[in-house]
């Protein structure tokens, strides 16, 4: 029997790109086992994704929906997200379609017996300059005050052994709690593998992300974290 996957997406006005999302997540999952779920939370999205995702439901009948009645952020929505999923494997990625959810498969084939997290990293970023630019930077940053054992911190493209998020506590509602989930695992000892896979320029509308208030809550978030999980603890 193949290990059981759970796949989440974390959607915040992702109204125009979810569908595809769940379709190919749907194609990649029965090819990789016979049980599985997908999970879409919805963090108090304001445009029509809560109603893409009521037909949706219509023709995925392993799909469940998670709710929040108001935009959480980013970190909110991946702890409802691991708390949802009830299967041996956890991945996640983006509602935003920059990556193939089909390179699932990819993380799928490096996953071995010592291996608690599959981390993809971006090969070649698909975002203009001033993305590139504060993406490259949070990265350096996340290893220089952090010493994380995987090169893109920032790739939100995951597999995870559901065991190796045990006595996890995830506690940062920001952008930030990659940094925290990331570091927290090594810390427990759990084993790290990575592989290269595509993104994609978005497909449809902007992120969500850049914008002054969400990037200073989430350099908020990170020296929070890097205080109480790094500095206090020594």
């Amino acid at each position: 029997m193949r290990e059981s996957i759970s796949v989440f997406f974390p959607a915040y006005n992702d109204a125009r790109s979810i569908g595809k999302l769940v379709a190919d997540a749907q194609k990649i999952l029965e090819k990789l086992t016979d049980d599985f779920e997908i999970i879409v939370v919805n963090d108090g999205s304001a445009d029509e994704t809560a109603k893409v995702l009521r037909e949706l439901q219509k023709t995925h009948g392993k799909m469940r929906i998670v709710t929040h009645e108001t935009n959480r952020g980013y970190g909110a929505a991946l702890q409802s997200g691991f708390r949802a999923a009830k299967k041996d494997l956890i991945f996640y990625t983006d509602g935003d379609g920059q990556y193939d959810v089909g390179e699932l498969a990819l993380l799928f084939g490096k996953l071995d017996a010592k291996t608690d997290v599959v981390n993809g990293y971006k090969i070649s970023r698909a975002d203009g300059k001033r993305r590139k630019y504060v993406g490259e930077s949070y990265n350096k940053m996340a290893h220089f005050f952090f010493n994380l054992p995987i090169r893109d911190v920032d790739c939100d493209f995951r597999l995870i052994r559901k065991s190796a998020l045990e006595n996890v506590n995830l506690t940062s509602v920001s952008g930030g709690i990659c940094v925290e989930l990331v570091y927290k695992l090594a810390r427990k000892g759990c084993n790290f593998t990575e592989i290269g896979v595509n993104h994609y320029s978005r497909p449809f509308g902007k992120s969500q992300f850049f914008t002054f208030a969400r990037i200073a809550k989430t350099l908020a978030d990170f020296f929070s974290l890097w205080l109480k999980l790094v500095i206090f603890r020594k």
